[in-house]
């Protein structure tokens, strides 16, 4: 990225939702020239399968299906089926975030049915400040879903992943959410021109 033409340098910032968000925070954490980190619903653990760099190796999470419960609607919910964080912070299966040289912003839906993403965040916090880090800013949007996605795209209540075949509900108030949305690509875009250098280095997209 930092070849790229487009690319003013000398460090980027990262956005990524959901597993997305992971990749990100992992990113942020073991490679250099990452200025600032966005992480929307994203858990701040290693998921379903471990993570591997170089000679690191964070262990998963892990999951039990038998958790799964059908909501009134007859969607699958999915929201309890990870592992409980035994050891909050300190579990041995959360991305070492505090390594990352840049700041952090934590973007969570309240109505997240994909995990409890305001949960991890606030586990993520702990776990910068015991490590002698800033309290990150993290910001909360009630009746908001898993996607949080760029203004004026659709609410994406439910879909069907691939690891269970079957319609899963993702969360979210259609008129909520949507202001959600607005509010939070206001605040994405403060955040990279406050960390980035200035409005001409955020590509916005053409909606």
């Amino acid at each position: 990225m930092l070849q790229h033409s487009e690319v003013k340098g000398p460090s980027i910032g990262l956005l990524g939702i959901s597993l997305g968000a992971d990749i990100c925070l992992s990113m942020a954490s073991f490679l250099k020239n990452i200025s600032a980190t966005v992480s929307i619903n994203g858990s701040g653990f290693s998921g379903k399968r471990g993570i591997h760099y170089k000679r690191t190796c964070i262990p998963s999470l892990g999951h039990d299906l038998r958790r799964i419960k059908v909501a009134f609607s007859g969607l699958l919910d999915v929201v309890d089926i990870r592992n409980d964080i035994v050891g909050g912070h300190e579990n041995p299966s959360m991305i070492p975030i505090e390594k990352a040289q840049g700041p952090i912003l934590f973007i969570v839906g309240q109505d997240d049915h994909n995990w409890r993403s305001e949960l991890y965040a606030q586990i993520a916090s702990q776990r910068l400040q015991a490590h002698g880090k800033e309290k990150p800013q993290i910001i909360s949007y009630p009746g908001t879903g898993h996607y949080i996605e760029p203004p004026y795209f659709p609410l994406c209540p439910a879909s069907v992943p691939k690891i269970l075949n079957k319609p899963v509900i993702w969360g979210g108030e259609p008129r909520a959410h949507s202001r959600a949305q607005e509010d939070a690509w206001k605040q994405i875009l403060t955040f990279f021109c406050k960390h980035l250098g200035g409005i001409q280095n955020i590509a916005s997209p053409k909606l």
